[in-house]
């Protein structure tokens, strides 16, 4: 069987690459490759990468040359040439090298191929702009808002708008009728007695009613969070549309509560209408203030019932962070969880160095990073089916 669509006209493509850059490779490895290709799941990346390996890799030293080629040429495959002029730069075997185009440069930012041996420091000097070809979803759904083209975007919608957001319920305090609920009504045991006579006494049960929690998002749209907030209120549209009981705030210099907007089913007219009466966009950002404003004018009417507050910010305030641990602590008892949602928790060695940061983190329930798609999904994932940390299953609304 052969892998569908062009990717057996791309598998040759890459044969001949390996062969121009010095690798003893022919039609008859390429044979073998497509045939391995069709014995696997080519979106799975690491499959993909080793069922090439083993086919085309006959000697030890050949393995970084096809590592290299691999990461190069599988994110374009029409970019062969620019792919080729950059390894060839980087490969000890003896070729002549093409003078068609300029060398190009290699990204070290790339992650859309498996490193099985490569070290990841070792190649920070070059640079390609060019795109993976045989997982594109895949490379979407992992690669930062801030780097997403225009087109990119609107796909990020698409699967923002399709995320599975059925919100986890948990107990109240209030009862229900249950034949096999595990405490006694005692009032309605009471009343059926008196239909008959007291003889026999039959006990009447009763559970715990369930309920889906309140979701309450708090959205920094400052300068330092333009590439995300406008995505991330694409993923509160979603949210307040398929559960109730979902509002969203944002804050810049002022907090304005924008959850009638977000109500509209059509996402654009939504976002427009916000444009229109949020006056604060991508300013400077007082963390402290909008979170005394929110404790004072909006916790007891959103709050009451125990609501998880998604807090949205990279906690970067203009204002030295005065004020933010005291009014982030009290909206910590005032709801059932707090999760802080942090673009910058995106970088490996991020570290709380900010008098912002310093301050929020000692009271949260969850730091998590909100950069892609992914860590959406992932997010998700927690308010649907996972225990929030901040509160016990069991602690009634």
């Amino acid at each position: 069987m052969t892998p569908p669509g062009r990717l057996s006209d791309n598998v040759a493509h890459f044969v001949r690459l390996l062969r121009a850059a010095g690798l003893p490779v022919g039609p008859g490895h390429t044979i073998a490759a497509v045939r391995a290709l069709s014995a696997i799941d080519v979106t799975a990346k690491r499959q993909f990468f080793w069922a090439l390996h083993g086919t085309l890799v006959s000697k030890r030293e050949h393995r970084h040359i096809f590592e290299s080629a691999f990461r190069l040429f599988w994110r374009d495959p029409f970019g062969a040439d620019e792919a080729l002029n950059a390894l060839l730069s980087r490969s000890q075997i003896p070729v002549e090298k093409p003078t068609r185009r300029a060398p190009a440069r290699l990204s070290a930012e790339d992650e859309s191929a498996p490193r099985p041996s490569v070290d990841p420091d070792r190649d920070t000097t070059q640079q390609i702009p060019l795109r993976m070809a045989f997982s594109p979803t895949e490379v979407l759904r992992t690669k930062d808002f801030e780097e997403m083209t225009a087109a990119e975007v609107m796909q990020a919608r698409e699967v923002i708008r399709s995320l599975k957001l059925d919100l986890r319920p948990v107990l109240t305090r209030r009862h229900q009728s249950d034949p096999n609920g595990r405490f006694v009504d005692l009032r309605r045991t009471l009343q059926t007695s008196v239909r008959t006579g007291g003889c026999p006494l039959p006990l009447e049960r009763k559970s715990m009613k369930t309920r889906r929690p309140a979701i309450v998002a708090l959205c920094d749209i400052s300068g330092s969070m333009e590439s995300y907030s406008r995505i991330l209120l694409h993923f509160f549209h979603t949210l307040t549309n398929a559960a109730d009981r979902v509002h969203t705030l944002v804050f810049g210099t002022r907090l304005t509560n924008i959850t009638r907007l977000l109500r509209d089913r059509d996402v654009d007219r939504a976002l427009d209408r916000i444009g229109d009466t949020v006056q604060d966009w991508y300013g400077g950002t007082r963390i402290g203030a909008a979170l005394r404003h929110f404790n004072l004018h909006w916790s007891r009417r959103l709050l009451a019932q125990g609501a998880v507050v998604l807090l949205v910010t990279d906690g970067l305030d203009r204002e030295g962070g005065e004020g933010i641990g005291f009014e982030a602590r009290r909206l910590n008892r005032s709801c059932r969880s707090l999760i802080w949602l942090n673009p910058l928790l995106r970088y490996r060695a991020f570290a709380p160095r900010a008098a912002g940061i310093r301050a929020l983190l000692p009271e949260v329930d969850e730091h998590r990073p909100v950069h892609n798609l992914d860590s959406l999904a992932r997010l998700a994932e927690v308010l649907s089916g996972k225990t929030l940390t901040g509160a016990p299953p069991h602690r009634p609304l």
